[in-house]
């Protein structure tokens, strides 16, 4: 298929990778460009969000990369105002942005407690809070936030602030379906499972210190039923039909990209 969302503006949160090799965001962007969506490229690190451009622009997509804190509400605020500015409308606010820590309410801060919750919901819960009036104004659009099963399971090991987070990005994403379904907006969340990107193979060295990552990356692979972690292609293919207008009827979903690992738990 091809041009599942031609002619839509996407708007997404979290476009580059923190590392080398397809983060979530970055797949996700690449995706909606090559079908057919001209895309507004966000993430804290500017550089990053380039380097998601320079590989649209190479594609002959459209796109524009912009950066900005969504745990600041004048940083939200001025980055739907730039992507409205540049390009009329917005149709789909996938939010990526996320941030982990391992360990349980006693081994955290307060500090790295509020700082996660800050990035991992506040941030969610202003982007919407600021695209929402848009999409309303032009009579609908998508929205598409990025969970995980960590926000319905315990995954293995403690990382309470983080699994925390992403339950209540679940409960955010069910509220706004369902106050916004008559006004042709749909929120849906996409569950990640055990994923192999540069987020999780920087964000959890912590917690396979001894092992190192390769040796992580082996434990993880053994745990899924299908013998191997999914990767970010994965979990964009799971946003795209999402934010595409073949889901039209589907909102407030939990969508599981897991391979089947919950279904063991």
């Amino acid at each position: 298929m091809s041009d599942r969302v031609k002619g839509k503006v996407a708007l997404v949160t979290g476009a580059g990778s923190v590392g080398p090799g397809w983060g979530n965001g970055k797949a996700t962007s690449a995706l909606y460009a090559r079908e057919g969506a001209r895309v507004f490229l966000v993430d804290y690190n500017l550089e990053a969000a380039q380097e998601t451009k320079a590989v649209i622009d190479g594609e002959g997509g459209d796109c524009a990369a912009h950066r900005a804190d969504v745990s600041d509400s004048g940083s939200v605020e001025a980055m739907v105002a730039a992507c409205v500015e540049r390009y009329g409308r917005i149709d789909i606010l996938h939010n990526n942005v996320g941030i982990i820590e391992v360990g349980g309410p006693v081994e955290i801060s307060e500090e790295n407690w509020d700082r996660l919750m800050a990035v991992n919901v506040k941030g969610m819960f202003l982007t919407c809070k600021y695209a929402l009036p848009q999409m309303e104004a032009q009579g609908g659009g998508a929205i598409v936030n990025i969970s995980s099963i960590a926000g319905i399971r315990y995954t293995g090991y403690p990382s309470v602030s983080y699994n925390a987070s992403k339950g209540a990005v679940i409960q955010l994403t069910q509220n706004i379906a369902v106050q916004y379904a008559a006004k042709g907006i749909r929120a849906n969340c996409v569950l990640p499972g055990l994923m192999n990107t540069p987020f999780i193979t920087q964000g959890l060295q912590e917690a396979y210190s001894d092992e190192g990552v390769e040796e992580m990356i082996r434990q993880r692979d053994a745990l899924c039923p299908t013998g191997k972690m999914g990767d970010a292609w994965d979990v964009a293919y799971a946003a795209l039909f999402l934010a595409s207008d073949e889901a039209k009827y589907i909102n407030g979903v939990n969508l599981l990209v897991d391979g089947g690992l919950t279904c063991r738990f």
